[in-house]
Parts: structure tokens; C-alpha cells; sequence
């Protein structure tokens, strides 16, 4: 019962996306592998986008066997790159007709002080910068396949999060968490953005907090990672429960015009001030668009 509770509540609908074509990145583990297994049972074509095609590889091989769904593609995406995003777009389109459902579930957490082979600080870059990219290439393809749904894995961090309008790539300070809840507040500022200006075209946008998981994703930070470790699995949500809400913003037939909401535990959850501030987001759309090179 104490585990039932920890993981929240669960999504019991028997929809089902059957054809239906998601792209879910950083998928290989954690609440991303999740997603993608419990999409696959429901009759989705998935195309995993993993920076590491081995794991990927493992990862897919294990979802074909647990779903019975053999329509599970590996595809090399690293987020870091911009140039990756871009090739990767490239091949994507060529190889897929449509695209019904993205997930940008990708991030990472408290890394030290590092830049991207574009210059941009690492946490920035994977959790809003390569996402930004990605999801504005893969736009056209989403609007032609409406109803199409675009969901982004934020954070309850997005809370305490600043965006640093006078040093938003962190040249002049740098704090790990801080940089971290930076980009957790990019995230839903970008999807509330984007949600304004996907009216009338028949695409939805939603972010969401995934809850306390018990994941991998404090691999970079070694006080963090120990402490996940050791007692997150007694306290922390499991993946299971952590893809609960990833998969009702994906699928969930109640809120298929919903756009740019926040949800938690699968109900709009509370935003802070500075994630409804318009024109905080519109600055930040802007500054996204020339730091990734997008007319």
C-alpha cells in the first residue's frame, strides 16, 4: 500500500494509439524506457532518439519482448549537438510519413560547470536548447499529422527556477542546481509560448513534473546520485510511476484540446509567477532562436 501511494496514481484508460508514430528522446532509461514500453503495448510505432546507440539497442530489443510490438526503431539523437538535431530531422523526415506524438523527455541534472561543442552551457543546451531545436524542425510534420500532441517533461524545480536574462549561458556565474532549474523553467515557458502560437493548427502542447524518481538522472552529481541510491528506492516514486503522467499527456482522450498546461500526478498542477510571464517567454523564444540559428 505504501508503494501504491509513493507512486501516485496510475493511468488505467485502455486507449489505445494503434499506427499512431511517437518520437520519444533520451529514452533508454528511466521514465523514458517506461513511456516507451507502455506505448508500444498500446499499438505505437516508436522511434526511440538516444545519444548512445548501444544502451538504445538493449533498451529497444527489451521493450520488443515485454510488448509484443515489433515496430520499435532505434535512432542516434544527442541533444548536446545542434548539428545532431538537425541531421537527425533530416533523416526522420525522409524515413517517416507522419508524426503523431513527441516527447521531449531527455534532460540532465547538476552537472558541473561544462559547454557543448556550440558554446552553450551543457544543461541549457540538453534540457531547452536541443528540444527548442528539435520540436520547431519537426513542426511542419506535426501539422500535418493533427490532432498531433507535443509533450515536454519539465520539473516541480521550474518552481525556484530564474532565467538569467543577463547571462543566460552562464559565462559570468555558475550554480548546478541553479542552471538546472533555469532550464526547468525554460521548458514551461517555451510550451506555453508555442502553445500560443500552435492556435487553430490542430497541435497541442503540454509540460508536466514527473514527481520524485527514482532514476538515473543524478548520475552527474555524486552526493546526489549516492543519495538516490541508497534510499530512493524507499522514498522515491519508481519509474513506473513517474511515466504515469508523461503517458496521460501523450494519450489521454479528455484532454486532447488542452494546450499549454502544466500537469502533475495527472491534474494541472501549479505554475510559479515567473512561468506565466509573457513576455519573460516571448524574450526567451527570441533569445532560443538565434543561440540555435532558426529564421
Amino acid at each position: 500500500m505504501y508503494r501504491k501511494w509513493r507512486d501516485g496514481p496510475m493511468y488505467n484508460k485502455p486507449t489505445r494509439i494503434d499506427g499512431k508514430v511517437v518520437l520519444i528522446t533520451g529514452c533508454n532509461t528511466g521514465i523514458g524506457k517506461e513511456t516507451a514500453l507502455e506505448l508500444a503495448k498500446r499499438g505505437g510505432h516508436i522511434y526511440m532518439a538516444c545519444r548512445n546507440y548501444e544502451k538504445c539497442e538493449e533498451a529497444r530489443k527489451e521493450i520488443i519482448e515485454l510488448s509484443g510490438n515489433r515496430n520499435v526503431f532505434n535512432r542516434t539523437l544527442d541533444l548536446s549537438s545542434l548539428q545532431s538535431v538537425r541531421d537527425f530531422v533530416e533523416k526522420f523526415n525522409e524515413e517517416v510519413q507522419r508524426l503523431d506524438i513527441l516527447i521531449n523527455n531527455a534532460g540532465i541534472m547538476s552537472t558541473p560547470l561544462g559547454y557543448t561543442i556550440d558554446g552553450y552551457e551543457q544543461q541549457l543546451a540538453v534540457n531547452h536548447l536541443g528540444p527548442f531545436l528539435l520540436t520547431n524542425l519537426l513542426l511542419d510534420k506535426l501539422k500535418a499529422s493533427a490532432p498531433s500532441r507535443i509533450v515536454v517533461v519539465s520539473s516541480l524545480t521550474h518552481r525556484v527556477g530564474k532565467i538569467k536574462q543577463h547571462d543566460l549561458n552562464s559565462k559570468k556565474s555558475y550554480g548546478k542546481f541553479e542552471a538546472y532549474a533555469q532550464s526547468k523553467l525554460a521548458n514551461v515557458l517555451f510550451t506555453r509560448h508555442l502553445a500560443k502560437r500552435l492556435r487553430g493548427t490542430g497541435v497541442t502542447i503540454n509540460c508536466l513534473h514527473p514527481g520524485s524518481i527514482h532514476t538515473e538522472i543524478g548520475r552527474n552529481d555524486p552526493l546526489m546520485d549516492k543519495m538516490i541510491s541508497t534510499v530512493g528506492k524507499f522514498v522515491l516514486r519508481s519509474v513506473k510511476g513517474g511515466a504515469q503522467t508523461t503517458i496521460f499527456a501523450a494519450i489521454d482522450p479528455a484532454i486532447e484540446s488542452d494546450s499549454g498546461e502544466y500537469y502533475h500526478n495527472m491534474k494541472r498542477g501549479k505554475l510559479a509567477k515567473l512561468a506565466k510571464d509573457e513576455k519573460l517567454a516571448e524574450w526567451l523564444w527570441k533569445e532560443s532562436e538565434l543561440m540555435v540559428g532558426l529564421k
